[in-house]
Parts: structure tokens; C-alpha cells; sequence
């Protein structure tokens, strides 16, 4: 069992390494006669780069791969998609995260006592359930809890039901709920008997910058609410510098955790875009965010290129200092397309003795390798806080829209 580090493509690596070909090797004359020269002789390659349009991280080229027979007669033609290097800047800061939820979330409900002392669920009588997000209210847009409770004591007042504009969750369509509130002896108002959460905020570990645009990608996980587990939908979010304060260390059974708080004259600060399952993803809109261990960019290295072996990560245990430690990866997961791909366990004497491990607040951490910048922990397991889970960055440039739809790797 693992738990999420916040306090809120799955090809065969060898299919992955032949798709990203680092250049096209002309034609040799054929010399030799063994079986596989011999084949090369009969059914001939060539090949052409056609260039697409250019994204931040690089010029992405289509390689046409044509097979003919002798070289004449046409057998099958191939496209593949070439991946250029792209290079990072590591993260590593501690970020402080709020979003504001597109529309309002339902996470509980509770009875409405009315005047004659009798229990109603209105809200639930009508259809509408945990975890469904109401968009609007008699054809009128909610954004918190007060619009919500604004509109139902009104139409209450007016004795009318208020119609509901809901979406479930995990799905695009939307539905109307009609519920009539009832007088709430208790507050003095009318209620349909429902709790709802218009915001969550939480700390975590910045992953990566792109240097040129100031894209970033963070968490490496999808943000759910804290009662329901479902994915937040983000009307818009922030993310600032936050100050980690204290460690609460982590042990058999007992995740740790990262006391942080939002710093108030953060020295940057950037926007939320996406909550996706492989991380956050927005723009640095003010400061400008080094990580001192690197004061260049890093190449990303691809799921193909990650093995088992030593890496290091980067955190701030301490304010917000970023500080290189030790792991080992004990196993890596191509199969998994989620923020499952690899198993970590935490070998540095100092990193074990301050945290015990693997804590929250820790998800988004850098993970690096070979000098490429790999991925970034994700998850602690909870009986053994020294061992948790990391992403691909592959995966999370994906999320982010940072890499094109058809993907080599």
C-alpha cells in the first residue's frame, strides 16, 4: 500500500529506444554476405526527415522510412517521430499550492432538521451524490460555498426548487437535479442538506522549468479531494514558495510529513493550468526559480533510459533550502502509465535520520540520473516509509502538453 507525497505509452523499452533515433545513418555499401547482409541487399531503406512545426522544447521531426525490393520496387513505407533532447531545469523548491475548484464539490451530506423536528436529505433524495461538482444554480455560475447557500435560502424564501446543474465525476456530461430545500430549524435558513468544498491547498516539490517558456510541471500526481478522492477540477490555482518549518518523521504504518507554510513575500509565484495524474502544470509568472545544484539545464532521460540502479533527488527538508540525496531504484515499471513507474528506496544515512524516509510533502521531488533528469517521487508505501514510488518525466511532460500527441518514446 502507497500513499500520495502532497498533503492534499507503456511500450517495451526496446520499442521505445528504436523509436527515438538520434540521427539517420546513411546507406552502406553492402559487402558482406552473411544472412543479414544479404537481406539488406535485396529489400533497400531509405529515408527522409520531414519537419513539423516547432514546440518550446525543440524542433520534433517525422522520419518517412520507405523498404523496396532491389531497391526499385516500393514494399511498405514507416513513419516515425524523432524525439530531440530536451533539457530541464530541476526543481527541488518547496511550493505552496491553492486551487479554486471549477464550480463547488459535494463531500458530504447531513440531515436538515425542520420545524417539526423531523430529518430530511433533500439533496440526496434528488439524486445527487458525493463527489459530483455543481456547476450552477438556477442558471447561475457557483464559485464557493456562500453562492450556494446565497441561492438555495433565497429560493427557499420564495418557496421554488432550485434547479441543479451537476457533473459527475470522471464524466464530461452534465445533468439537472431539481431539489426543493426545507427551513432549517437549526440555522434559521433553508438548506438541501448537502457540505461542499470550493478550494483545496496543500504543499509539495517543484519538479521541473522549461527554460524557454517558463512551463513547469510539479507533484507528479493528480490532486484529489481530501474526503471524496476525486480529481479536483481547477477553475485556477496558484503556486508560491513555502517555508518548511518541521519534519514529522515517518515510521512503519505512519507516513511523515513536511509542517510547511505559505511564504508571504514569496519569491516567485506561477499559475495552475492542469491537475492531471501525473502532476500539476502551469507557468512561473514571477521570480525566477534556480535549483544551485544545477545552474544549467539537464537532458531529459526517456522511460527507455531509466535503470536500476543509484539516482539522487532533491528536496528541502529545512526552509527553503534545496539539498541533494541518495536513493537506489529498485525496480522499474514500464508496463504502468500512471505515477507508478518506478520503486525507490532512500539510502542516504542523513535523509533517513531527519525524515525517517519517504514523507508527504515530499511528491514532486526530482529524481536524477546519469546527469538526465528522470522523473520525480510520488508516493511513500506505508509500511515501509524508507521505499515509495516515482514517475517517468516522460509521463509528466505528456500531462503537461509539452510533448506532441503522437510520441516516439
Amino acid at each position: 500500500m502507497a500513499v500520495l507525497l502532497c498533503t492534499f505509452l507503456s511500450l517495451h523499452p526496446l520499442c521505445q529506444e528504436i523509436a527515438q533515433l538520434p540521427e539517420i545513418q546513411q546507406q552502406k555499401d553492402i559487402q558482406g554476405m552473411s544472412a543479414g547482409s544479404l537481406w539488406r541487399s535485396v529489400i533497400k531503406q531509405e529515408t527522409k526527415i520531414r519537419e513539423e512545426a516547432a514546440i518550446p522544447a525543440g524542433n520534433f521531426n517525422n522520419v518517412q522510412v520507405s523498404y523496396k525490393l532491389f531497391g526499385l520496387f516500393p514494399l511498405k513505407n514507416t513513419e516515425l517521430q524523432m524525439i530531440p533532447s530536451l533539457k530541464l531545469f530541476p526543481g527541488g523548491q518547496s511550493i505552496g499550492v491553492s486551487l479554486q475548484t471549477k464550480g463547488v464539490m459535494v463531500v458530504g451530506q447531513a440531515p436538515v432538521v425542520s420545524r417539526d423536528g423531523k430529518k430530511h436529505l433533500p439533496g440526496r433524495d434528488a439524486g445527487i451524490e458525493i463527489g459530483d461538482t455543481v456547476l450552477k444554480i438556477n442558471q447561475l455560475e457557483v464559485r464557493s460555498d456562500e453562492d450556494v447557500a446565497k441561492a438555495i435560502d433565497e429560493a427557499g424564501n420564495q418557496q421554488e426548487a432550485v434547479k441543479l446543474l451537476i457533473r459527475r465525476s470522471g464524466q464530461t456530461e452534465t445533468v439537472e437535479k431539481s431539489v426543493t430545500p426545507i427551513f432549517c430549524a437549526e440555522t434559521g435558513r433553508y438548506r438541501i442538506g448537502l457540505y461542499v468544498r470550493d478550494q483545496a491547498a496543500g504543499v509539495g516539490t517543484m519538479t521541473f522549468i522549461q527554460p524557454q517558456t517558463g512551463q513547469y510541471g510539479a507533484l507528479g500526481h493528480v490532486i484529489n479531494d481530501a474526503d471524496t478522492h476525486q480529481r479536483v477540477e481547477i477553475a485556477e490555482g496558484k503556486i508560491v514558495a513555502s517555508l518548511i518549518q518541521s519534519i514529522e518523521k515517518g515510521k512503519k504504518g505512519s507516513p511523515g510529513e513536511k509542517i510547511g507554510s505559505f511564504v508571504e513575500n514569496s519569491a516567485f509565484s506561477g499559475t495552475i493550468e492542469k491537475n492531471m495524474g501525473n502532476g500539476i502544470f502551469g507557468k512561473v509568472t514571477t521570480g525566477d526559480l534556480k535549483n544551485p545544484y544545477f545552474p544549467e539545464p539537464l537532458e531529459v532521460g526517456w522511460a527507455s533510459e531509466v535503470k536500476e540502479g543509484p539516482a539522487k533527488i532533491y528536496t528541502v527538508i529545512r526552509e527553503e533550502k534545496i539539498e541533494e540525496f541518495e536513493v537506489n531504484i529498485e525496480r522499474v515499471l514500464w508496463q504502468r502509465s500512471d505515477s507508478k513507474n518506478m520503486v525507490i528506496r532512500v539510502t542516504d544515512p542523513r535523509l533517513m535520520e531527519e525524515t525517517g524516509g519517504i514523507i508527504q510533502g515530499m511528491s514532486g521531488s526530482p529524481i536524477v540520473q546519469d546527469g538526465k533528469i528522470i522523473g520525480a517521487v510520488t508516493h511513500v508505501f506505508v509500511n515501509d516509509s524508507l521505499r515509495g514510488y516515482g514517475v517517468f518525466i516522460q509521463n509528466m511532460l505528456k500531462d503537461g502538453g509539452m510533448l506532441p500527441e503522437k510520441e516516439a518514446a
